[in-house]
């Protein structure tokens, strides 16, 4: 027999409130090594007395089988000479306390073996609404600090019975160590009210629902993360009383399904659309509409429906009733944020909900569902909260040293991310500042996430926009804090970089960078860039020629505001005064603005480009009830066209001083023309645009390749998750031979900004 020896293993990644303790202790088990597992604030320790062989057999058996929940980013290896006592068997140990380093696992959807005994009528846990175990139920939500212990959690307050004792603390359980453990006769409990308040007595509670609902009943539901609004999605009535009631006129409504079968019949399910709706995230899945139809006030204007599974046992026993879909959206009034205690659900939804499901597990963390877009094969990122909230973002070559940071991120889909210990978190998707409550729970998130990690840093990370609340948070924390300014775009370009992994040292990139606006480094709004270099610093050398923007946020809200600045900019105004989107507009008023300079300041934005097309195309010309309406409509009506039935547009690209600038003068011209003699239809026109507007990029980076060396290209912005536009600018790049790098895991819009930022700074403190 070879030499016995203590070895201690530390296991970093996520292995924390996993399940991974026991599982470690069953692999113990079986190879017959002696020792112990524990956790503290640093991850997993192992102290395995065995021989070599056994130990590199026992590192890849546990690399290989690792539970659901977890994964294992690194093992290192130190051999123990000092003299202790040989042990005669394998424990799992109490969790120890010290300086935290961050191990947070998201949220996990009922597994399988939990939902199997919520409806099995013999299992002491038959219909239990919070059933959960080891490798399913809420972990972010509930959590207050790290170790991800019971008593760090909202279950602190809830004894478990001498049942639920057992399983927890046998190792052998599903549930050891289950921190959010319980049945029917220790845990939360969960009860229906009226709207005044009153709670409803009920036999089945779920039955008492579904009925509600089939008649046309609104209804707030308490489930993982918030509340959410809940109605029948066949049910007219019920629908055109909850866009009412929640003053949300066309934005899309996401949809709960039973299973993938019932999904099917209403949206197109690849193997792999299938695999990431059923996967422990369980997200909202943007799907192409096909089969069944639904009604259109679901999704207006759209060719897509956002489709996702029950993740909690509430909603699958909810669903269980239903052979069709049900309407699942944020329990909220347009533009704040989702409600997650009973009082602010009482005091907010009482207008909307007819009835209240409510329950006693207090929420800590607002998790909003996450949304993910699937297309041609691939899954990207719009929202991430529930599900893969916190996320760790791999830190790339060159960023070993990183300091500690904290980057506050943009005004719109605000994120925060922190960098510590080597390692880069991105939070959940906290909302659009703006909204006054939306601001309040922003900063909360920060105070939460900076005690739930014990970060120590002082350095903040924030845009030059002087007018962002995120910006203004980090200048309120000045004293004593070292503050990094970085450029919107810059940010962007760094984020796409940081999820492919570029390493620090590369200043080959070429960013395109679009999106509505940012606050450009000359002090004007910039939003469609091309920039070129790295993490530390770039240089701009493309843009879009720069048009007014006709009312400043107005021209955001009312799309045929930006048409103007478009038509003004090429000379084609007083050409083109009587385009039926023009009608009753007070066009004279505004040429004044322009001539006067009154709020009409410069910008090369692409999003403000695609709607003043979607503006005279007729896709929400007047006003816009959500961010990024028109252009969203814009992509639907391209998608309706066929490649061979668009048309060309032209853009003019000169250069000065190494500066790149396209005009759309010549692109209005044509297309102005086209719209008025009805030469082409709005869909094939709006995919002549987006296909047009891509190669006029591309000649721009054919232009600058000639001059520097290019090793990729970077899409990024919110603009880059229109797929037409994308998907044509990735081709014929790569067709040219350019390497290109697209947001997956990362959201391409603001909510990856704070990543960038982070990096930017990162990298400007590291080489500094």
């Amino acid at each position: 027999m070879s030499h016995l020896q203590y070895f201690r293993l530390r296991i970093s990644g996520l292995v924390q409130g996993v399940g991974f303790r026991p599982f470690v202790w069953q692999v113990a088990q079986q190879l017959k090594i002696a020792g112990e597992v524990g956790n503290d604030a640093q991850g997993v320790f192992i102290n395995a007395y065995c021989n070599r062989a056994t130990l590199d057999q026992f590192i890849d058996q546990l690399k290989r089988e690792e539970p659901p929940l977890a994964r294992i980013e690194s093992v290192a290896i130190e051999t123990l000479h000092e003299a202790m006592e040989p042990p005669t068997n394998f424990h799992i140990t109490e969790s120890k306390k010290g300086v935290v380093k961050p191990g947070c696992v998201p949220d996990a959807a009922t597994c399988d073996a939990c939902l199997e005994e919520l409806f099995d009528s013999a299992n002491r846990r038959f219909r239990y609404p919070f059933i959960n175990c080891t490798h399913c139920g809420p972990r972010i939500s509930i959590l207050r600090k790290i170790p991800y212990d019971r008593g760090s959690t909202s279950m602190s307050v809830f004894e478990q019975c001498s049942s639920c004792l057992t399983e927890y603390q046998e190792p052998t359980n599903r549930r050891f160590h289950a921190q959010p453990n319980a049945c029917a006769e220790c845990g939360p409990r969960m009860w229906v009210e009226n709207s005044g308040g009153e709670e409803t007595v009920t036999d089945d509670l779920f039955a008492f629902i579904a009925s509600q609902l089939r008649d046309g009943k609104i209804v707030a539901l308490k489930g993982l993360g918030g509340f959410h609004l809940v109605c029948d999605a066949t049910h007219h009535g019920a629908l055109t009383s909850l866009r009412q009631r929640k003053n949300r006129p066309a934005k899309p409504f996401a949809l709960m399904v039973r299973d993938t079968d019932i999904a099917a019949r209403y949206v197109s399910l690849e193997p792999e659309a299938e695999a990431l709706l059923k996967s422990p995230a369980a997200p909202v899945v943007l799907l192409p509409s096909q089969g069944e139809s639904l009604p259109e006030a679901i999704a207006p204007g759209q060719n897509q429906l956002g489709i996702m599974l029950p993740y909690t046992p509430q909603h699958h026993l909810l669903l269980s009733a239903f052979e069709t879909p049900l309407v699942m959206t944020s329990g909220n009034h347009s533009g704040a944020p989702q409600a997650i205690t009973n009082g602010v659900a009482r005091a907010t939804l009482s207008e909307i909900a007819d009835f209240f499901v409510m329950h006693d597990r207090e929420i800590v963390n607002r998790m909003d569902d996450s949304v993910l877009r699937y297309h041609n094969g691939r899954a990207f990122a719009i929202r991430l909260a529930r599900g893969y909230a916190p996320l760790r973002v791999s830190m790339p070559e060159g960023f070993a040293e990183a300091p500690d940071l904290i980057a506050l991120g943009a005004e719109l889909k605000s994120t925060l991310c922190f960098i510590q210990q080597g390692q880069a978190i991105l939070s959940q998707h906290l909302g659009d500042l703006e909204d006054a409550e939306t601001f309040d729970a922003y900063q909360h998130t920060h105070d939460l996430y900076r005690n739930l990690y014990q970060h120590p840093s002082q350095r903040y990370v924030i845009d030059l926009h002087p007018q962002y609340l995120s910006t203004q948070f980090g200048e309120s924390k000045a004293d004593g804090a070292v503050l990094t300014h970085v450029q919107h775009h810059h940010a962007h370009m760094a984020a796409c970089m940081a999820e492919a992994g570029i390493a620090r040292t590369r200043r080959d990139i070429l960013g395109l960078c679009f999106d509505g606006t940012g606050f450009g480094t000359d002090e004007t709004l910039w939003g469609a860039e091309a920039l070129y270099g790295g993490y530390a610093s770039v240089s701009r050398v493309g843009t879009l020629a720069s048009f007014p923007l006709v009312g400043g946020a107005q021209a955001i809200r009312e799309p045929w505001r930006a048409l103007v600045g478009q038509l003004h900019s090429a000379g084609l105004l007083a050409r083109f005064k009587t385009l039926p989107c023009f009608e009753d507009k007070p066009l004279r008023v505004l040429e004044q603005m322009i001539s006067k300079q009154l709020n009409t300041p410069l910008t090369s934005s692409a999003g403000r480009l695609f709607d003043a097309v979607a503006a005279v195309l007729g896709c929400s010309a007047d006003r816009i009830s959500y961010e990024g309406q028109a252009a969203i409509e814009l992509e639907a009506f391209a998608q309706r066209a066929t490649a061979d039935s668009a048309p060309r547009y032209s853009f003019a690209l000169s250069e000065q001083d190494g500066l790149y600038q396209l005009s759309t003068k010549p692109m209005w011209e044509a297309l102005l023309l086209d719209l008025c003699n009805q030469r082409y239809t709005a869909e094939q026109i709006a995919l002549g645009f987006h296909n047009s507007f891509a190669d006029a990029w591309i000649e721009l980076v054919e232009q600058v390749a000639a001059r520097n060396p290019i090793g990729a290209v970077a899409l990024s912005g919110g603009v880059m998750q229109n797929r037409v536009l994308a998907d044509r600018l990735s081709a014929q790049l790569q067709r040219k031979g350019f390497s290109v790098l697209e947001h997956q895991t990362l959201p391409a819009n603001d909510a990856g900004v704070s990543v960038g930022q982070a990096f930017v700074a990162a990298a400007q403190y590291l080489e500094n």
